[in-house]
C-alpha cells in the first residue's frame, strides 16, 4: 500500500516542529503592543478602571478597621449607616467599573486580534508554492488558530490583569508600612522563597508549553491530512492504522499536558505555603506586639487581611504566568511566519506589465526542488505568439514543472524563462499571472455557486460571459440541470459534482477570464470520450489566436499542437510536429503505438518491453519499460 506508506512517511518528517528554545520575552512583548497601538483610545480607558479597581479592593480591610474603632467598640450607632452606605457605594462602583473594563478590554483584544489574523492571512496568501511545500496545512492552520487564541487572552486580561496586580502589590506594601512597618518586614521575609518558587515554575513551564504547542501542531496536521484522505484510508482499510498513528500523536500531546501540569500542581500550592508561613510570622510577631500594648487587635486583624491580599496578587501574577507562556510560545511562531521572507515577489521596477503578446522562450533551464536533484536539465524552446506546444513524456519527467516556471510558481536555478523576451521574474508578478488560465488534472472548487467558481472574484466577467464560457465547454447541459442552476451552491472541493463536471466549470472559467496564454494540464483525463470530442471543437477556438501549453498523456488531445516536445528525465529528447514525430519513429511514435494501435503489436510492444529494448537518441539510455504515459 505506497499511498499510505507515503502517507505515514510525511506525517513523521514534514510534522515535526522544532522546539524554540530561548525566546527574548521582552522583544516579543514590544512587538504584540504594537498591535494595541490603534486602540490605544479604548485601551487607556480600560487601564484606568483596572487601576480603580484594585484600588477599590484594598479599602476592603480599611472599612473592617474602621468600623470596628469607629463604630463596633465604642458603641457608636450615629453615622454607621452612612458609613454602610459608603462600604455599599464603592462595591457598587467597583461593579460598574467592573463591566467597562470587560467591555473595553475584550474589544481591544478582539480587534488586535483581527488585525493579526488578517495580517498573518495576507502573508500566507502571497507566500511561493514551495512554503507549502515545506510546512503542513495543518500547521498553518494552528498559526490562525490555536496561536492566535492564545494572544487573545494574553491582550483581553493578561497584561491589564498583570498592571493591576503589580499596583496592588505596591499600594498594599505602602498601606502595610503606613499602618506598622515592622510586620511589613517580618512578612516580606518570604519573598525570597517566592522568587525562588516561581524560577523554578518559570523555567519548567516554559519547556512544557514549547512541548504542547508542538503537540498540538501535529495533531492539526495529521487530522488534515488523514481527513482528507479519507477515501483513501478506506479504500485500503487501512482504518485501525490510521487510529493508532492518531492515538500516539494524541498520547505524546496529553503526556506533554501531564508534564506542564506536574509544574502548577507544585507550584500553586507552595505559593499558598509560602503564604500562610508569612501570615504566621505575622501573628507570632504581631501578637507579640499586642501583647506589649504596640499594636492593637484591630491593627493586627486587619494587617492579617492586607497579608492575605498580598499574597493574593501575587499568586495571580504566577497564574498568569500560565497565560503568558502560552501566548509568548505562540507569539514567537506566528512572528517566525511573519517574518519568513517571501522568495518569490515582484521586483521593485518590473520591466513589464499589462496583457502579453504570448512569445515563450526557455533558455538553457536547470531547476531542482530539492538542492541539485534536478527535475530540468539543460531545457530549450521557444513558442511563438498565437503557437500551441504540447509537453509529453511519462510520470516526473518535468512536464507540469515547465507549467509552473512559466508563471513563477518557483524560480529556476540556472537559465531563464522568458515572455515577450522579457525574464518572468522582470515581469510584475500580477500582470504575469493575469496573463494566464489553467485547467489542471485536479480541479479545486471553492464553496459558493457555481457562477462564482466560474467568475472567481472578477466582478468584470458580466453574467452573459459566464453562462457564454460554460455554454462553449457544454457545461451549460449539467447547470441547467442543477436546482438553482448558476445560483445553485458548490460545497466543499465540489463535493457533490462528478470529477468530469468540475473539470468542465474548470474549463468554462478559464474561457470567462480570455487569458493570452492557456494552459492545459491533463485537463481531459476525467472527461469521457463523447464528452472529450463535444469540447475539442470548443478548445480548439479557445487556442485559436493564443499561445497555448497542453501536458498530456493522452494523445488524442496534442495532435492538433503547432509543436510536440517528447520529455524523458529532464530533457528534451523529441520535438516536432505529430506528423514529423511519427515519421521519426521514437520515442512518440512508441506511445502513439501503445495507445491507437492493434492488440497483435501491443502484444510484440510488450515482449519488446520485457527484453528491455532501449531508445538512444542522444544522452542516457532509456528503457522503454520506464513508465511511459
Amino acid at each position: 500500500m505506497p499511498a499510505l506508506h507515503n502517507m505515514s512517511t510525511a506525517v513523521k518528517q514534514f510534522h515535526e516542529e522544532e522546539a524554540i528554545g530561548k525566546t527574548y520575552d521582552f522583544q516579543v512583548a514590544k512587538r504584540l503592543l504594537g498591535y494595541l497601538k490603534p486602540y490605544v483610545g479604548l485601551l487607556v480607558p480600560a487601564l484606568i478602571l483596572t487601576l480603580l479597581l484594585n484600588l477599590f479592593g484594598i479599602l476592603q480591610p480599611l472599612f473592617t478597621r474602621f468600623a470596628i474603632d469607629w463604630y463596633i467598640l465604642p458603641k457608636q450607632t450615629k453615622g454607621l449607616g452612612l458609613f454602610v452606605l459608603a462600604f455599599v457605594g464603592s462595591q457598587f462602583l467597583r461593579f460598574v467599573f467592573s463591566y467597562f473594563q470587560v467591555v473595553l478590554l475584550n474589544s481591544v483584544g478582539q480587534y488586535a486580534m483581527y488585525d493579526l489574523r488578517r495580517e498573518i492571512y495576507e502573508k500566507l496568501q502571497n507566500q511561493e508554492i514551495s512554503y507549502y511545500d515545506r510546512n503542513p496545512v495543518g500547521r498553518i492552520i494552528t498559526r490562525l488558530t490555536a496561536d492566535v487564541d492564545a494572544l487573545n487572552e494574553l491582550l483581553t486580561s493578561g497584561v491589564t490583569d498583570l498592571l493591576g496586580d503589580l499596583v496592588m502589590i505596591v499600594a498594599i506594601i505602602a498601606v502595610m508600612i503606613y499602618m506598622d512597618w515592622r510586620l511589613t518586614l517580618i512578612t516580606l521575609l518570604t519573598v525570597p522563597l517566592l522568587i525562588a518558587a516561581t524560577t523554578w515554575f518559570r523555567k519548567g513551564a516554559r519547556r512544557g508549553y514549547d512541548l504542547v504547542r508542538t503537540r498540538i501542531a501535529r495533531i492539526y496536521a495529521f487530522l488534515q491530512e488523514h481527513f482528507s484522505g479519507a477515501q483513501t484510508v478506506q479504500i485500503f482499510n487501512a482504518e485501525a492504522k490510521s487510529l493508532r498513528r492518531f492515538a500516539k500523536i494524541n498520547d505524546e500531546h496529553r503526556n506533554a499536558n501531564i508534564d506542564t501540569i506536574y509544574y502548577y500542581a507544585v507550584f500553586f500550592p507552595l505559593v499558598d505555603f509560602i503564604g500562610a508561613i508569612g501570615i504566621a510570622l505575622v501573628i507570632w510577631f504581631g501578637g507579640y506586639r499586642v501583647m506589649q500594648h504596640a499594636l492593637t487587635l484591630v491593627g493586627l486583624v486587619a494587617f492579617i487581611q492586607y497579608s492575605g491580599f498580598l499574597f493574593q496578587p501575587i499568586r495571580d501574577i504566577s497564574d498568569k504566568y500560565n497565560v503568558l507562556q502560552g501566548a509568548v510560545v505562540a507569539s514567537h511562531r506566528i512572528f517566525q511566519t511573519l517574518d519568513q521572507p517571501t522568495l518569490i515577489t515582484t521586483p521593485a521596477k518590473p520591466l513589464k506589465t499589462g496583457r502579453a503578446e504570448g512569445r515563450i522562450e526557455f533558455q538553457n533551464v536547470w531547476f531542482a526542488y530539492k538542492d541539485e536533484d534536478w527535475v530540468l536539465k539543460d531545457v530549450s524552446f521557444s513558442v511563438s505568439p498565437g503557437q500551441s506546444v504540447a509537453l509529453v513524456g511519462h510520470t516526473g519527467s518535468g512536464k507540469t514543472t515547465i507549467t509552473n516556471l512559466l508563471m513563477r510558481f518557483y524560480d529556476v536555478q540556472r537559465g531563464r524563462v522568458l515572455l515577450d523576451g522579457v525574464d518572468v521574474r522582470d515581469w510584475d508578478l500580477r500582470s504575469l499571472r493575469e496573463n494566464f488560465a489553467v485547467v489542471l488534472q485536479d480541479i479545486f472548487l471553492f464553496t459558493g455557486t457555481v457562477e462564482s467558481n466560474i467568475r472567481l472574484g472578477r466582478e468584470d466577467i458580466s453574467d452573459e460571459r459566464v453562462r457564454w464560457a460554460a455554454s462553449e465547454v457544454h457545461a451549460d447541459d449539467f447547470i441547467q440541470r442543477l436546482p438553482r442552476e448558476y445560483k445553485s451552491e458548490v460545497r466543499e472541493r465540489g463535493a457533490g459534482l462528478s470529477v468530469g463536471q468540475k473539470q468542465l466549470i474548470s474549463f468554462a472559467r478559464a474561457l470567462a477570464f480570455d487569458p493570452a496564454l492557456l494552459i492545459l494540464d491533463e485537463a481531459t483525463s476525467s472527461i469521457d470520450t463523447e464528452t472529450e470530442q463535444l469540447i475539442q471543437e470548443a478548445i480548439a477556438r479557445v487556442m485559436r489566436n493564443r499561445t497555448s501549453v497542453i501536458v498530456a498523456h493522452r494523445l488524442s488531445t496534442i495532435q492538433r499542437a503547432d509543436n510536440i516536445i517528447v520529455m524523458h528525465h529532464g530533457e528534451i529528447r523529441e520535438q516536432g510536429s505529430h506528423q514529423d514525430l511519427l515519421a521519426l519513429q521514437g520515442l512518440y511514435w512508441k506511445l502513439y503505438k501503445l495507445q491507437y494501435s492493434d492488440p497483435t503489436w501491443l502484444t510484440e510492444a510488450k515482449e519488446e518491453e520485457q527484453e528491455q529494448i532501449t531508445y538512444r537518441p542522444r544522452g542516457p539510455s532509456f528503457s522503454f519499460g520506464e513508465g511511459m504515459g
